[in-house]
């Protein structure tokens, strides 16, 4: 039997096999192999900022200057509030505003992350104007356009190998730059929200065309005050799914009629 050596590589099939019933964001990672994984890092480096920066400007985002600046930017629609729940709490985040997609980032990722691990993500920093950028804060950090995320390093092992597995797996997407930060212990998350916004579409199609690939269809004979509607709640598909599958034009039916009905397993 042959053992895996590489850490990332284990700790990405204890994923896969903890968390195959799990939401969307996992359904990505699982379609990629682990070697997909092996030539990724989250060292963080020059290039890493380069594609960071890229993206900011691909997207036209401004970076944001001051508070008052962020508040108009509020006040516009271009970020909006992210306020914790069961699954993720906020600590020591003076501004906590982002780009719409990067709070759907936040939302699913922590959803997820509480499931597989038993435990909150912490997130501890979101959009920061220039004014209020930390002094170890790189000088190209893309916080002040709202569309980085960081989120604190767990004391768990395992709750670290899963965070990491994921990320690596959305980085070799492309929807995100992610890097290991040490001080404090975080992972800082540029989320690119274009590409992740087509990134979920396509999963969701996906899952769509899932569920229906695994339907049976099963013959039904209709009954005196069946209705369409009622067959089709009743068999958990949809009314026009029946009328797809036995090709009717309306929905009258009559008694005796004997129609295709699909049954989502």
């Amino acid at each position: 039997m042959t053992i895996d050596r590489n850490p990332q590589i284990t700790a990405f099939r204890q994923v896969l096999i903890s968390c195959l019933g799990c939401s969307l964001l996992l359904i990505g990672a699982l379609s990629l192999l682990p070697q997909d994984i092996q030539g990724q890092s989250l060292r963080g480096s020059t290039a890493s900022l380069d594609r960071q920066e890229r993206a900011a400007r691909g997207h036209d985002f401004t970076y944001i200057e001051s508070p008052a600046q962020l508040e108009r930017f509020v006040r516009s629609g271009y970020l909006v509030q992210v306020r914790a729940n069961r699954d993720f709490d906020l600590h020591g985040v003076s501004y906590p505003f982002v780009r719409p997609e990067t709070r759907t980032f936040i939302l699913r990722l922590s959803s997820q992350y509480r499931r597989a691990c038993g435990e909150k993500l912490v997130v501890t920093s979101m959009a920061r104007p220039l004014s209020r950028q930390p002094r170890n804060a790189s000088s190209r950090s893309v916080h002040p356009t709202g569309m980085a995320v960081d989120i604190r390093r767990s004391n768990s092992r395992a709750c670290r190998n899963w965070v990491e597995s994921v990320l690596l797996s959305l980085e070799a997407t492309g929807v995100l730059e992610a890097t290991r930060e040490s001080y404090p212990p975080h992972y800082h998350i540029a989320l690119f929200p274009q590409p992740y916004t087509r990134y979920v579409a396509d999963l969701s199609t996906r899952q769509a065309e899932t569920r229906l690939a695994s339907a049976d269809v099963v013959d039904y004979r209709v009954r005196n005050g069946d209705s369409l509607w009622n067959i089709a709640q009743s068999h958990g598909t949809s009314v026009d799914r029946l009328m797809q599958e036995n090709d009717l034009k309306g929905s009258r039916i009559y008694a005796g009629q004997l129609l295709r009905v699909p049954v989502t397993r």
